[in-house]
Parts: structure tokens; C-alpha cells; sequence
């Protein structure tokens, strides 16, 4: 059920109550749960914080917690499949669920007593009606008893005909409800994609309250700007709710002519700015921001040594000495940073690259910290992500989460590193597959395997890494081949998860358009082709867009033909076993 006041129907029913919060391993995820944090010890609400990296964990804590809880709070999981099912819950339990995953399961949208949905209501849902779904069993009159010996009267054998008859219109009527019923599903179900970020939905509920604090506000831009990042939403999608929170911006950093002069070591203020589409840029040098973003790495087609040449010729456009751009950001001389953005935008669209810069937020710890809001994602994503260390999920989870406190900076900054060496990671591995041809073009999809001893690869087990990965391989991809029909495929990617199992880790990701709804249609076509190998699907992400395998090979021929077969596809992250 949807709820329409989050205050009356959501917080002020769990404020007198003891909360299990469930909290998937996702950035925005991390950032709604400090925000529902902050609302709690303002109020001084128990609850307990459980994270979970997919539906096994799901369980796992539901069924260890059931019996001292009576309401849960799911943050971006629970959702998109019938929680009851999944869970098998005692009536008495009542779930809150604030997910940004689409399409949501009409189960939860239906039931009214225990499922209660914190979804933003402006979102295009495209909820099918009640009746046209579900439908109430009627039982079926026995046929026995009812036969005719031929001595009845004739009215009791009219009658008895127009039984009959009446009876086979009402299952013709029921068939053609359960057709129409299975298009209307297949319509609603096909595609999988987000809805507004879960931190701008709390931060929503806080201000309405009137307990906003600019920390919430950071958190709720942070959110956003890794469903960007992600790309996870559309950019008009973006930049919408990019205006609704500058608004919230200017209301709560908004400076007078003395402030200049009072800003102290421990103030916190927040800007938007138009900036520069550059990864972590202000915390590395210019050269291996511009080496490593995927967007300039693409475009110059820096794995070549054309490509290289190309890079060269733009900083010399820009008047850019080498030594300077090959220097850590903050050394840089004042003078070149000072109309740094407007040189390069200038420059880059002599190169063809447009759009370099993009709207989005800055924020300032007091007189020497600055991050943008995609260095922050970077960092938590690459701090919960982490595979140097054997920290379990659990530590990593509370790792990333405390690095999104700005007493916590030192976390941040070793989330910073982290993300440095990830993107080098990515573009390196990216080189590799475009120089040895390990993109194949399978007709309906572009499909790359990394191969066990491929360097990093422990790394590209992770999902969101992986995803990240293919993204940018795809846009390379895109811009080194002459195959102008590659642009409208989409593409599946492949990397060991287990050794020991002979598990891999897939996903897949829509073509890469500018004008794409990303709307993903892998994760359908995954289990169609798991089904038909006959391979036991683990539900281990809430991303559909994203299996594990065990018969890889078979479930990729499977699905070659399933898509040639034009049986449709979404985009998920899942486990198939034997």
C-alpha cells in the first residue's frame, strides 16, 4: 500500500516503537539510512541496523530478528518482489519499504495492512488496476449429479443446459481474463529501472517535519548524485531533482555580507556549481582525472597511441604545461586553476567532446575540505566495495557509512585512494579487452568475459564495480568501433565470482544512447535463460541486472537465442548454481 502521509503513517507510527532497519549495500541506500538515523536519535527511537547485500541476507535477518521486532524498515530492497512470499512473516509484522527499485511487485502495492511503501508519488508508476491482475476464485459447481437420464421433464433439461452453458461462458471469460491478465504483467514487469532517489524521499519526510539539518541535506544530495553516477536515472530526471534540492540548497547555506568573516574550522556549507564531468579531479592531478574518466578516456581513445597524441594536442590547446596538469590538483599555480573549467570546455568542444561540465553540488568542511558529491560517491562506493582487505560485507558496510560523517574524514579520504585505483582499474582492463578483441558482437548484444588471471579481477567481482566497468567499456567500445549498429546494442559482461564453486558474476546494461530511458531488460531474459538450461537461480542482489553462474556457457548460448528469438531482456544481478 502506498502511503500518502509519510509523518502520520510512517514516523509518529515507529516512534514510540523498537525499529529493525534492513539497509541494502548501496550508496544511496547508505545515505537514507543516516538521514533515518539522525530523525531517530533526535527522537530517541531504539532500532537495530542490520545491512544486507541481497535477498539471502534479506532472510537471514528477517528470520534471526522476526521474534523481537514487529516493524521493519527496508531501505532500497524489498520492493520489486512479493515481500510476504519471500519473507513468510507473521500477520502481525508490518513492513515499511523505501525503495527506489521499479517496477514494484503488485502484491505490496495491493496489500493494506502490512506492507507500507514510502514512494514519491510524482513517480510514473504505472500501477495496472486491482481487477485486472487479481481475481477472487470462484469454486467450480460439480458436474457430477447433474447428467440427464433422458426421463426428466423438459424444463429441468432446459435448465440444465442453460447451466452449462453459463458455465462455459464463464470460462472462456476467465481465459481470456488470464490472457489479458498475462499481457497486462509482461507490460508492467519487462523492464527494470529506479524511481526518485530513497535519501531525497527521507530528507523529503525530515523537512516536512522540520527537523532538516544541512547534513541530511548533503546525504539526500549524495543519494541522488549516485543514481547519476550509476546512471541509474535519465538526466532530465537528474537535473530535476537537481533544482528541487538547490532550492533546499540556498535555503539552508544561504550567506549574508559578515558570514565571510565568522566562517569557523568546524562550519559546513554547501554550493551548487556547474563543474567539470572530471573523476575525483580536485584530489588527484588534471592528467589522470582526464586519463581516467570515461567520458575524455572514450573520446581521445587514450589505449591508443593516437589517442595519447590527441590528449597531448588538447592540453597544448589549453596552454597547459605537462608539469603542471601531471601535479596534484592543489598544487597547481592559482593562475591556471582560476579559469581552469572555462579553458578546458572551451578546448574540449574544439574536440568534440561536449557537455564536460554538468550540475551538481560542492560541499566545504571548514577552511581547507572540499568534495564534490561524485567524489563522495566514488569514495563510500569504493570503501563498501573494498577487496584489498578480507573485511567481510558487514565491516565494509559500517566503513562506508561512517565515512559519510564529516567527523569521520580520514575514512573519506582512504575512500578517495581506493577510488583512484578502481578507476585505473577500470580504464586498464577497459585498454585490454578493446586491444585483444575481447568484445564480441553476438548479433543482439555486445558480450566480454574476463578471463581468471585477467589483473583486478577479484575487483570486477563486486557489482556495482562490474557494472561500472561495463559502462565504461561500452562507451569505449562504442567509440573505437566503425560498426555504427554497435550504438544501439546493449551489453553483457562476465566475471569469475567463486573459483572454488565455478560461480561468475553477470550483468547487463542498455545500449548507451543519450536519449535512453534506462530502463534495463536483461534480467528477464537471464532467467528465461536459466530456465531453460535448467540452472538454479540465486536471488543475491536486488539489482536484476545482475546473475551469478554456474553453467555460464550454457546460459549465454541460451540466451543468445532467446534474444534472436526476440523473447524480451532486463537489466539484474543474480546467482545461477547447478
Amino acid at each position: 500500500m502506498f502511503l500518502t502521509d509519510f509523518r502520520k503513517e510512517f514516523y509518529e507510527v515507529v516512534v514510540n516503537q523498537r525499529v529493525l532497519l534492513l539497509v541494502a549495500a548501496d550508496v544511496d541506500a547508505l545515505c537514507t539510512c543516516k538521514i533515518l538515523q539522525a530523525l531517530f536519535h533526535c527522537d530517541h527511537v531504539q532500532y537495530t541496523l542490520v545491512p544486507v547485500s541481497g535477498w539471502q541476507e534479506l532472510e537471514t535477518a528477517f528470520l534471526e530478528h522476526k521474534d523481537q521486532f514487529q516493524y521493519f524498515v527496508l531501505i532500497n530492497c524489498g520492493a520489486n518482489i512479493d515481500l510476504l512470499d519471500v519473507l513468510q512473516s507473521e500477520e502481525d509484522a508490518i513492513f515499511f519499504v523505501c525503495d527506489t527499485h521499479r517496477p514494484i511487485n503488485l502484491v505490496n502495492v495491493y496489500n493494506e495492512t502490512q506492507i507500507k511503501l514510502l514512494v514519491k508519488q510524482d513517480d510514473d508508476l504505472e500501477i495496472p488496476a486491482y481487477d485486472d491482475v487479481f481475481r477472487e476464485e470462484e469454486e467450480e459447481e460439480e458436474d457430477s449429479g447433474h447428467e440427464s437420464d433422458g426421463s426428466e421433464p423438459s424444463g429441468k433439461r432446459r435448465r440444465f443446459e442453460e447451466d452449462i452453458m453459463e458455465r462455459t461462458m464463464k470460462r472462456r471469460q476467465r481465459r481470456e481474463w488470464e490472457a489479458r491478465r498475462q499481457e497486462i504483467l509482461f507490460d508492467y514487469e519487462q523492464y527494470e529501472y529506479h524511481g526518485t532517489s530513497s535519501a531525497m524521499v527521507m530528507f523529503d519526510l525530515a523537512w516536512l517535519m522540520s527537523k532538516d539539518l544541512n547534513d541530511m541535506l548533503w546525504w539526500s544530495i549524495i543519494g541522488l548524485t549516485d543514481q547519476w553516477v550509476q546512471d541509474k536515472i535519465t538526466q532530465m530526471k537528474y537535473v530535476t531533482d537537481v533544482g528541487t534540492l538547490q532550492r533546499h540548497v540556498s535555503r539552508h547555506n544561504h550567506r549574508n555580507g559578515d558570514e565571510e568573516n565568522s566562517l569557523s574550522i568546524d562550519c559546513m556549507r554547501i554550493a551548487f556549481e556547474y563543474d567539470l564531468c572530471l573523476a575525483l579531479y580536485q584530489h588527484w592531478s588534471l592528467y589522470e582525472s582526464l586519463c581516467n574518466t570515461s567520458y575524455t578516456s572514450a573520446s581521445f581513445k587514450l589505449w591508443s597511441v593516437q589517442g595519447q597524441k590527441k590528449l597531448q594536442e588538447f592540453l597544448a590547446d589549453m596552454g597547459l604545461p605537462l608539469k603542471q596538469v601531471k601535479q596534484k590538483f592543489n598544487s597547481m599555480d592559482i593562475s591556471l586553476k582560476e579559469n581552469l573549467r572555462e579553458m578546458i570546455e572551451e578546448s574540449a568542444n574544439k574536440f568534440g567532446m561536449k557537455d564536460l561540465r554538468v550540475q551538481t553540488f560542492s560541499i566545504h568542511f571548514g577552511f581547507k575540505h572540499k568534495f564534490l558529491a561524485s567524489d563522495m560517491v566514488h569514495a563510500v562506493a569504493a570503501l563498501m566495495e573494498n577487496t584489498e582487505k578480507d573485511d567481510s560485507g558487514t565491516d565494509n558496510f559500517i566503513k562506508a557509512l561512517d565515512s559519510l560523517s564529516r567527523s569521520n574524514l580520514d575514512k573519506l579520504h582512504q575512500g578517495l585512494e581506493l577510488a583512484k585505483k578502481q578507476l585505473c582499474a577500470i580504464q586498464q582492463t577497459v585498454a585490454s579487452c578493446i586491444c585483444t578483441n575481447l568484445v564480441i558482437n553476438q548479433g543482439p548484444f555486445l558480450y566480454c568475459y574476463l578471463m581468471e588471471g585477467t589483473p583486478d579481477v577479484k575487483l570486477f567481482s563486486k557489482p556495482m564495480s562490474l557494472r561500472l566497468l561495463s559502462k565504461y567499456l561500452l562507451r569505449s567500445f562504442i567509440c573505437s568501433t566503425k560498426n555504427k549498429r554497435c550504438r544501439l546494442l546493449p551489453m553483457v559482461m562476465a566475471a569469475p565470482m567463486d573459483l572454488e564453486q565455478g560461480t561468475v558474476i553477470m550483468v547487463g546494461i542498455p545500449p548507451h544512447t543519450e536519449s535512453s530511458d534506462k530502463k534495463n531488460f536483461f534480467g528477464r531474459a537471464f532467467e528465461k535463460a536459466a530456465e531453460n538450461t535448467n540452472s538454479h537461480i540465486l536471488y543475491n542482489h536486488f539489482e536484476t541486472s545482475s546473475k551469478y553462474a554456474a553453467l555460464f556457457l550454457c546460459v549465454f548460448i541460451c540466451l543468445c537465442v532467446l534474444c534472436r528469438c526476440g523473447e524480451p531482456v532486463n537489466l539484474t544481478t543474480l546467482p545461477l548454481q547447478r
